[in-house]
């Protein structure tokens, strides 16, 4: 971190942006404010740093405080890294404001409860929000235009995935950084339609569902962890159950096995046992259902 940002803020010199204020935090931490959003550099559990976020933090970054952040925005690499991040956010907002968008309210009832308030992205797409979820509606002629793969014949999009149905479709209501994630989020969800709307084949590392299903053919015959806890039987091992190719349900064969605690990481799905390192344990469970 650069030191020489002690308790007073600044204006990003790099940026090009007015709105970025840069200054460190009573705990000494880098953050950052972008209109109404705060951003910091937090340290991580496990080493390193991540990205973490605030809303409507008023006071003078140097009065922020570690526990004014909730949020975690992914891991951080640097000090360059984080402030690639929030210019990321700084870009979004100003094109945000740009588009226009109006908040209003419909009396509407959504796949999700009645509608509590919505953005008027243009004539024919909205975007509902409710008491626990939300997501677009667009009009019969609007719908018409989403690719005949991806369409919802209903019209409506839910917010966690679908969404990006409708950034693609409409790319000219959405930001740059809103596209770049709505590929992302194809690609990670639907990689099939996305290879078949872009004649392109995805690679490993381009999609989460098709590396999914490559580790689940690579392991259908290893033994997958499914649950884990630290072992209060045996110290510095995490005592794990695993079922063949990470299956789960009725009738399905468990082992425990005991890994030591220093190489029992979850990578981005799942902790493949190897069966000449990590013993087969009949020992007394932390597990409420083996004991």
């Amino acid at each position: 971190m650069n030191a020489s940002l002690p308790h007073e803020t600044l204006p990003d010199p790099t940026s090009g942006n007015p709105e970025v204020e840069y200054g460190r935090i009573a705990d000494g931490f880098l953050a950052a404010r972008v209109g109404e959003t705060a951003f910091a550099m937090l340290p991580a559990r496990r080493g390193g740093h991540y990205l973490a976020s605030g809303w409507r933090l008023g006071r003078p970054i140097a009065e922020w405080h570690h526990a004014d952040f909730y949020g975690h925005s992914g891991a951080l690499a640097d000090e360059a890294a984080f402030r690639s991040m929030v210019a990321e956010n700084a870009e979004h907002q100003r094109e945000k404001r740009a588009l226009g968008r109006k908040d209003a309210r419909f009396a509407a009832n959504t796949p999700w409860g009645a509608s509590q308030g919505a953005t008027l992205y243009a004539d024919g797409v909205i975007c509902h929000s409710t008491a626990g979820h939300g997501g677009f509606h667009l009009s019969a002629e609007s719908n018409r235009r989403v690719h005949t793969l991806l369409r919802s014949e209903s019209g409506w999009y839910e917010e966690d995935a679908e969404w990006a149905i409708v950034a693609i479709t409409f790319p000219q209501l959405s930001t740059r950084f809103e596209r770049r994630c709505a590929e992302r989020t194809i690609k990670d969800s639907w990689p099939d339609t996305w290879e078949a709307i872009s004649s392109a084949i995805l690679q490993a590392g381009e999609s989460r569902e098709k590396d999914r299903r490559a580790l689940d053919h690579a392991h259908a015959r290893d033994w997958v962890v499914v649950s884990a806890i630290t072992s209060k039987h045996e110290s510095g091992f995490v005592e794990v159950v695993a079922t063949l190719g990470g299956k789960r349900g009725p009738g399905t064969e468990e082992r425990r096995f005991l890994v030591p605690s220093a190489e029992c990481h979850v990578g981005r799905f799942s902790f493949v046992i190897n069966e000449a390192r990590h013993r087969v344990y009949g020992g007394p469970s932390d597990f409420v259902a083996w004991r």
